[in-house]
């Protein structure tokens, strides 16, 4: 629970930074011309750091352009290409939230009326509630929706089995390779870090074994025979990830909570997991991403009614044609949660790869 409480607080604690950093931005501005007023602080300082933060700005701003790009043709009512023959437009032609409406039209819940009928005589007096209105896409010209819903809940059974089988076997073996001497130790770490740097090298041909195998036993259309598979790949890089983590974790601490009395177990969930928030939440996300993003196997194995939300995706290119504006909607309702996590769990990812030995 102490590691879940922490988790909560950290998330409290991150929104309320977000909820206040224009006042506090704000504050420091004000804060740094009265400085500059008083000559207590050089009028150079604050245009050097204005210099950098602009050119940061720029920086950030052309790598955000394609995901921009990608937005305007969501919003292009029009649904033509991607490019123009005009030339590059900065502005969508014909706006409208038409595709986006298109992708969730089936997550939304139409507008609806409740009804109590009293029987009078040989007529019925109707009350009607005032209507609750949702939103009905079909107001808006979308008489088809996407199968969005469908895709999404393919990938949540494909993404949270894969994310609990490998913390099952990432954390326990992670804690041994890291706090325990065994038989064949060094083997088993030498034998983890080959699996991390051939494995890419020999994907194709481990992609065609293993749908020979799945074929052969019947599970080439099974999403919990999938997640094995995701859980399988993921394993051998993040426990070699958290095992770094761990080593950095005093083992002062845990002989501290040993002279306490505190038993094995509660050594490991109240001293070394707390400890090793950020290594958790780092792995949490790498697994996760691996359910969740995965294409290539995911389209081999899985028949059309599992698809994916990669594959999904994939799904709406034809031969001839490519629907632009229903194609940048999808992707970017897509890739709007994993940007979220990444935002607020961002601090954690930065502390389980320094603390790991991966800072670059």
């Amino acid at each position: 629970m102490s590691l879940l409480r922490s988790i909560a607080e950290s998330l409290k604690e991150d929104a309320r930074n977000v909820a206040t950093t224009p006042v506090e931005s704000y504050r420091d501005a004000r804060h740094t011309l009265r400085e500059v007023r008083a000559g207590r602080v050089s009028p150079l300082e604050p245009l050097k750091t204005l210099g950098l933060t602009l050119g940061a700005l720029v920086v950030v701003l052309a790598l955000l352009f394609p995901i921009y790009w990608i937005l305007i043709s969501a919003l292009s009512g029009t649904g033509g290409s991607i490019y123009s023959s005009n030339g590059l437009r900065l502005l969508p032609q014909e706006p409208s939230l038409q595709p986006f409406l298109w992708v969730v039209g089936d997550l939304i819940v139409p507008s609806y009326r409740i009804g109590l009928g009293i029987p009078f005589s040989n007529s019925a007096l109707v009350f009607n509630t005032p209507e609750l209105v949702f939103l009905d896409v079909s107001n808006y010209g979308v008489t088809d929706p996407s199968e969005f819903k469908h895709f999404l809940w393919n990938s949540m059974w494909v993404a949270v089995p894969t994310v609990i089988l490998s913390m099952c076997l990432i954390v326990p073996a992670s804690y041994a390779l890291s706090r325990r001497e065994f038989i064949g130790r060094e083997k088993i770490l030498f034998g983890y870090v080959l699996m991390t740097q051939v494995g890419s090298g020999l994907g194709i041909a481990l992609l065609i074994a293993l749908y020979a195998a799945y074929v052969q036993v019947g599970l080439n259309n099974n999403k919990l025979a999938l997640s094995v598979y995701y859980a399988a790949t993921a394993v051998p890089f993040n426990t070699w990830l958290l095992k770094t983590y761990m080593d950095g974790i005093p083992v002062s601490y845990e002989e501290a909570a040993i002279v306490d009395g505190a038993p094995p177990w509660r050594v490991v969930t109240e001293v070394i997991l707390p400890l090793s928030a950020a290594g958790l939440a780092t792995v949490f996300i790498f697994t996760f991403l691996t359910g969740w993003t995965e294409f290539v196997v995911a389209q081999t194995l899985l028949g059309t009614e599992n698809y994916t939300l990669p594959v999904g995706l994939f799904s709406l290119v034809s031969e001839y044609s490519v629907p632009w504006a229903r194609f940048s909607a999808f992707a970017l309702t897509f890739a709007s949660p994993i940007v979220l996590v990444y935002l607020f769990a961002q601090r954690y990812i930065e502390g389980g790869l320094s603390f790991s030995g991966m800072e670059g």
